[in-house]
């Protein structure tokens, strides 16, 4: 169980006159990544146009080290940036810029690669549970080749509100019933919510009708409108230019993350780890990363 003392902060209370329906419901890929982890893949690349600056979403999560314990090693980026979201365990990551940093329970790195870098994370832990995922955010195509950067945040660093219903929102980025997240994004305006719920109750939260935005539950089940969406599930919503925004429901116990972001709008062109706009950057990344130029 995750485990944080970040501060509760005052709640200004938030309505959604007309929320979002949930436009389809999608199973997650099993796969692997790095030197043998196994992950799931929740947002895959077919869905990076409909879920735009959104470009992948994995959720890892088991107690059998074998399962994780290769990590990802060395492995380079180019062109976005990464939110890793560790909820149990704990997770080394190095760059190739000399930066070294542990992530633990609740916390998060958020890592702008920019125009190159090469990143490892390896877990800290022989045995246990590790549980975590990783989103990818899409740059626009101005700040793709930007200097490399990125911040650690502890969990206690992770901003909180409680809402009179008892429901507890973690503010990765954006902001939610008045308070200001860990991180903020001028140009892709990501709204991510670690929202738990300890019994029945609900919450709402206020989106532009522009942004597009999923639902990832990951304990107990959620209900948007009609749909249940049970756990290791995302429900796409629904972009209707008549909501306002979103409203869960729970029956009893349960966490999910809420995600939203203002599309970029821009050509996706990506060779794993690379996304660029055109091909072209695509042979540059790659003749850059085989240069050593990263």
């Amino acid at each position: 169980m995750m485990m944080t003392v970040a501060t509760k902060q005052p709640v200004q209370s938030q309505t959604v006159s007309l929320p979002r329906a949930v436009e389809r419901l999608v199973t997650g890929m099993a796969t692997s990544d790095g030197a043998g982890v196994k992950l799931t893949r929740v947002l895959t690349q077919d869905l990076q146009r409909r879920l735009d600056p959104f470009l992948m979403l994995d959720a890892f999560g088991t107690d059998k080290p074998e399962d994780y314990i290769g990590g990802f090693p060395n492995h380079p980026h180019r062109g976005f940036e990464t939110v890793t979201y560790m909820i149990a365990g704990r997770m080394r990551h190095r760059d190739s810029a000399g930066n070294e940093g542990l992530l633990t329970n609740g916390g998060v790195q958020w890592m702008t690669a920019g125009h190159g870098v090469i990143h490892s994370e390896l877990p800290e832990q022989e045995d246990g549970v590790m549980e975590g995922f990783q989103l990818w955010l899409n740059l626009p195509a101005r700040d793709k080749m930007t200097r490399p950067w990125y911040r650690d945040f502890q969990g206690t660093d992770i901003p909180e509100v409680t809402t009179a219903e008892g429901v507890t929102a973690r503010i990765i980025a954006g902001s939610s019933h008045g308070v200001d997240g860990a991180m903020q994004r001028e140009h892709t305006e990501p709204l991510y919510l670690d929202l738990h719920f300890t019994d029945a109750g609900s919450f709402a939260q206020p989106l532009p009708a522009s942004h597009n935005a999923f639902v990832y539950v990951y304990r107990g089940s959620i209900k948007l409108g009609d749909t249940e969406v049970p756990a290791q599930r995302m429900a796409i919503l629904r972009n209707d230019p008549s909501s306002d925004g979103v409203l869960l429901k729970t029956d009893g116990p349960a966490r999910a993350l809420l995600i939203a972001g203002r599309p970029l709008g821009e050509p996706i062109a990506q060779y794993g780890p690379f996304v660029m706009n055109t091909n072209e950057e695509i042979f540059q990344a790659v003749e850059d990363f085989r240069a050593g130029r990263f």
